[in-house]
């Protein structure tokens, strides 16, 4: 018997690479679809479902997603899957949260967004990055998908975290495809915005700075100064990321990427650096790292979409099932 799983936030993005993927899924089936605003036919939100998966989206009702759910994967504004949370977690429904809302400590989530109405379950929430904490999320029953930015950023970094001078700063500067600003149309993600154009958006300040910095916080042992910048592009989806960074002692980049990630079958370490072509509808991760003296570059490009936030959180759900990691995550880039 397959495992029932909700899909909330159906119509956004992430919401629809959820189902596509879940769609594939020999062990997930979507019994509950919603959104926030309800009855809205998913085919015809997006018209290549016709005759593949149909119906209209419900309106989120916790008490009918724990009669058919064992699962629920939150695509849901920043604020908003706080209110939901508690409630599904009381019904012994196991969440995976594609919002801001549990991935940061509770001081860093009140700086950067507003005041958080669920403490208690930020606490009990896993970070989900299964490279860096795999064996917590196996047995969570809440866990907080990282942003698409910090996924990248913190992969390219979390091996030389230890090694970072502390006298130098870090910088990320990073590139994303408009599908990564969301669905609602704005001022930067209109046609004549955007088309042949490239520029930095909340350069410095940037909320996903606060969890780039939290993480990896966690693993140098030591305080570093993070300059973060993110940048649209005029693609659709895809994202490459630039680190830069002082060494505190002699080591050979790409040698430590090989020895870091030697077990990790999603993330490929490259000799030449990655583009987003090459990862556009797959969930790997690739890595390139240089030295220059006693500095390093390193350049990893993901599917912002996918790896920066559905096949992660399908990737959790199934740490969280039991299932292995890796199904039904594709492995075949959009080429050509």
């Amino acid at each position: 018997m397959k495992i029932g799983c909700a899909v909330i936030g159906a119509s956004g993005y992430t919401g629809v690479e959820l189902i596509k993927i879940l769609l594939r899924h020999e062990f997930f089936e979507i019994t509950y679809f919603a959104d926030s605003s309800g009855e809205e036919r998913i085919e015809r939100l997006y018209p290549a479902f016709r005759g593949v998966f149909e119906g209209k989206t419900e309106r989120i009702d916790v008490d009918q997603i724990a009669k058919s759910c064992e699962l629920a994967f939150l695509a849901l504004p920043h604020t908003r899957s706080m209110e939901v949370v508690p409630k599904l977690l009381d019904r012994g429904v196991k969440v995976v949260d594609l919002s801001a809302d549990y991935r940061l400590t509770l001081k860093n989530y009140e700086k950067n967004y507003v005041k958080h109405t669920d403490p208690h379950n930020i606490q009990r929430a896993v970070y989900g990055l299964p490279e860096l904490y795999r064996e917590k999320i196996k047995g969570a029953d809440l866990a907080a998908n990282p942003g698409c930015y910090p996924t990248a950023a913190i992969l390219a970094l979390a091996p030389f975290a230890k090694h970072f001078d502390k006298n130098m700063p870090v910088f990320v500067d990073a590139k994303s495809g408009v599908s990564g600003a969301g669905k609602k149309c704005s001022t930067n993600t209109h046609f004549v915005k955007i088309n042949e154009n490239v520029f930095p958006y909340s350069p410095v300040v940037h909320r996903h700075a606060a969890e780039i910095s939290q993480k990896l916080g966690e693993l140098t042992e030591k305080e570093f100064e993070l300059t973060f910048v993110p940048h649209l592009l005029p693609v659709t989806r895809g994202m490459l990321v630039d680190c830069y960074f002082g060494l505190q002692k002699d080591l050979d980049p790409l040698e430590l990427l090989y020895d870091f990630y030697s077990k990790e079958r999603f993330i490929r370490i490259v000799d030449s650096p990655p583009d987003v072509k090459s990862v556009a509808g797959t969930h790997f991760c690739d890595i390139f790292a240089m030295r220059n003296g006693s500095s390093v570059y390193i350049c990893a490009a993901i599917d912002n979409l996918l790896r920066g936030a559905s096949s992660s959180a399908v990737a959790n759900a199934n740490l969280m099932f039991d299932i292995e990691e890796g199904h039904a995550l594709s492995e075949i880039a959009y080429i050509p």
